[in-house]
């Protein structure tokens, strides 16, 4: 499938679009659209499930360039297909290295109902979270733990945050990944009988003490104020990373690495 037609000027309607949707989350939630920058970024968004509405390609910037025609004849025939010139890839790309490729992708708003969830589930829930890249990396952690889900509950930032899938680099779209209340995540974890392990320096136990094996959710809140009153009610247990230098917390994404980790290491001790 060959590009429609050369972009070749900024003030085009279809790239002052492009950056629209780049910069200003009401465009994203208005047009249900948003953007992924990179070819395999924008190839596990396909192998998802997700539906491409536009591609934007610049040639002379493709790393792999049978990887790349292999996605445009790949994709069905209502994707429209555009080449931008350099100067404008240029303009409209976040970084350099995103080897020549960019789509406008249809949003998908995952419902806790729509998780399927194995009998020992794996489960990150993380609470008001308002950094994307923090989100981002929490999204690797889960994908390489092979976690179930990671729901974010009050969340401060959206899940099409441009700067939240260049940090995951695509885990945003291999992790299901659930927005909801604090509220509905509490109801449908009891529900489901997942024990709720929230990290917390206050009336806690050392992590590594704690059983992971059965369907466990890890609950994080940020870094500054941590869990609200209503997450720590409903905990089953008050795990904590020992804090051995003078300062008393960690990155949520870093957290989030060691208690993933902690649980695959009681699930598969051989591994």
């Amino acid at each position: 499938m060959a590009a429609a037609s050369v972009l070749s000027s900024a003030q085009n309607p279809k790239v002052k679009r492009l950056l629209a949707l780049q910069q200003k989350s009401s465009e994203r939630r208005q047009s249900g659209l948003f953007v992924v920058e990179g070819l395999r970024e924008v190839q596990h968004c396909v192998e998802a499930g997700y539906q491409l509405d536009t591609l934007f390609v610049c040639p002379s910037l493709y790393v792999d360039e049978a990887q790349t025609e292999q996605l445009m004849h790949s994709l069905p025939a209502d994707v429209h297909i555009f080449e931008l010139t350099p100067q404008v890839y240029e303009k409209v790309a976040y970084r350099g290295t995103t080897e020549g490729v960019i789509a406008e992708v249809k949003t998908r708003q995952l419902q806790l109902e729509d998780l399927q969830l194995r009998e020992n589930a794996l489960i990150v829930v993380l609470e008001r979270v308002e950094k994307p890249g923090n989100l981002g990396a929490v999204l690797r952690s889960a994908d390489a733990a092979q976690a179930d889900a990671v729901i974010v509950c009050d969340p401060l930032t959206d899940l099409y945050n441009p700067n939240l899938i260049r940090s995951s680099i695509g885990a945003i779209f291999t992790v299901p990944t659930v927005a909801c209340s604090s509220d509905a995540c509490i109801r449908f974890l009891q529900q489901r009988g997942i024990s709720i392990l929230t990290a917390q320096l206050q009336d806690s136990h050392l992590y590594y003490d704690t059983d992971m094996c059965r369907s466990t959710a890890i609950v994080m809140g940020t870094e500054s104020t941590g869990l609200t009153d209503q997450w720590r009610q409903a905990a089953t247990a008050h795990i904590r990373i020992p804090m051995l230098g003078r300062l008393d917390s960690l990155n949520v994404s870093v957290s989030a690495a060691i208690l993933l980790f902690e649980a695959v290491r009681q699930r598969n001790p051989k591994a």
